[in-house]
């Protein structure tokens, strides 16, 4: 296929996305199914055109008068992906499967460039729904827009180095053939730069220090979190909301493969790809619960540590699932909210005297963080909020990347401030 076509493509992706309300990895399956010509760097920078239109819907809207999918792809084509408005005329014309040639409103909206957007609405530079703008206000004041722009670009590859069996200096040399560098704050992270335009990301679990064990695909504030956390060889620590376990993981490598780590979600089927990644790891430390016949009681007033990676809208993860944005509604953050407060009211009982209770979310609105962590202190007299800000400037040296703190000393990430995905952390102690 030739630009054209591929343009079209996108062009027909969004559309039923938008029409059919699917997640667009599910719309970019359909399509390809249905259009099995397309070799795979076809179907890559569809993907790409699809994934960087949905991340600048709002700007690119406004600077095209509409927000249509077409009017969506002529601009990524141009103001995303740099290529010129003759260059675009003549995709158009030399391939019979292109769109349609430019009307003289899109050719003169895409002549001007973006600069009507310094005048814009600021959800609207931002790229963040109108509904949610006033959460981004209200955490970062001045440098709210400039946040939000940073969760519209692309994000990186970055992996953990697995300390059983590795480290990050190990990592990059193996993987210098992808141009891999040690991520800066996490001591075990690894960084492969994000592509460009219609490029391929490399894909890093065909490598062979993937396949040994040597690490692991974890976004760098999410090692934050489990560095900060501050786990020792030796402890029991509970991983309340697991997942797939990519932070028992980090905690079992952390720990040396010494003490205890209790795996437990609460969906079952999240916790089945742990066991493979155990095996690959070497890791012997971690005991997952199963949900359906496993049993926490036993567990109560004994951990000297209680990791929640509790549920969340996820805005902090747009870079990575654009889509996710224009499709988290306030029903579902009311949801989340019952269910966040819900989670850290029952791990709370598993913390030990003098133990450790990390709440964390992958979440940059006030609502689930901050304002969730002072309901529940309210509620709980024996917990008191651990200031994170000295932690985090003995353990990270780099002052460039340097995170939000709340008051009291939570610890917000973004990708403007720290170049990570957005994350939240907080730690209580029980008295």
């Amino acid at each position: 296929m030739r630009d054209g076509g591929r343009l079209a493509a996108a062009v027909e992706v969004l559309t039923d996305i938008e029409t059919r309300r699917q997640p667009v990895q599910e719309a970019l399956k359909d399509w390809g199914k249905s259009h099995r010509f397309a070799g795979s760097g076809d179907r890559v920078a569809i993907g790409n055109l699809v994934f960087d239109a949905l991340r600048h819907k709002l700007s690119y809207g406004h600077v095209m008068g509409e927000g249509s999918p077409r009017a969506l792809v002529l601009a990524t084509y141009c103001f995303g992906w740099g290529h010129s408005v003759s260059v675009l005329k003549k995709v158009l014309a030399e391939d019979p499967h292109a769109p349609a040639q430019l009307s003289d409103e899109e050719e003169e909206a895409l002549s001007k460039g973006t600069s009507s957007l310094e005048t814009a609405e600021s959800h609207i530079q931002a790229d963040v729904p109108l509904w949610l703008w006033h959460y981004f206000s209200k955490a970062f004041g001045d440098e709210a827009v400039g946040v939000g722009q940073s969760l519209s670009k692309r994000a990186p590859i970055d992996m953990r180095a697995n300390l059983i069996k590795s480290s990050a200096q190990k990592v990059v040399k193996r993987l210098s053939h992808l141009g891999a560098k040690e991520s800066g704050l996490s001591s075990v992270g690894v960084r492969l730069e994000p592509v460009s335009g219609a490029k391929k990301s490399p894909h890093v679990q065909a490598e062979e220090g993937f396949r040994k064990g040597w690490f692991e695909l974890q976004d760098e504030a999410s090692q934050i979190a489990a560095i900060l956390s501050g786990a020792q060889p030796g402890e029991q620590v509970l991983d309340m909301c697991a997942g797939g376990g990519g932070k028992s993981l980090a905690l079992a490598g952390q720990m040396g493969n010494r003490g205890q780590i209790y795996a437990y979600d609460s969906n079952k089927l999240r916790l089945a790809p742990l066991y493979e990644r155990m095996a690959r790891a070497g890791v012997r430390n971690i005991q997952v619960i199963d949900p359906q016949l496993g049993d926490l009681t036993d567990l109560k007033g004994r951990m000297d540590r209680v990791m929640v990676d509790a549920p969340c809208t996820g805005t902090g993860v747009w870079r990575r699932r654009p889509d996710t944005k224009w499709r988290v509604g306030e029903t579902a953050l009311e949801g989340r909210l019952s269910e966040q407060a819900q989670v850290l009211e029952n791990a709370a009982d598993y913390v030990s005297s003098g133990g450790k209770l990390i709440y964390a979310t992958c979440s940059l609105l006030s609502a689930e963080n901050d304002d969730q962590v002072a309901a529940f202190l309210a509620k709980r007299p024996d917990f008191k909020l651990v200031n994170l800000e000295g932690t985090w400037q003995d353990t990270f040296s780099d002052e460039t990347r340097r995170p939000v703190f709340g008051e009291g000393g939570t610890v917000t990430l973004t990708p403007y401030h720290c170049d990570t995905d957005g994350f939240f952390i907080a730690m209580m102690e029980r008295g």
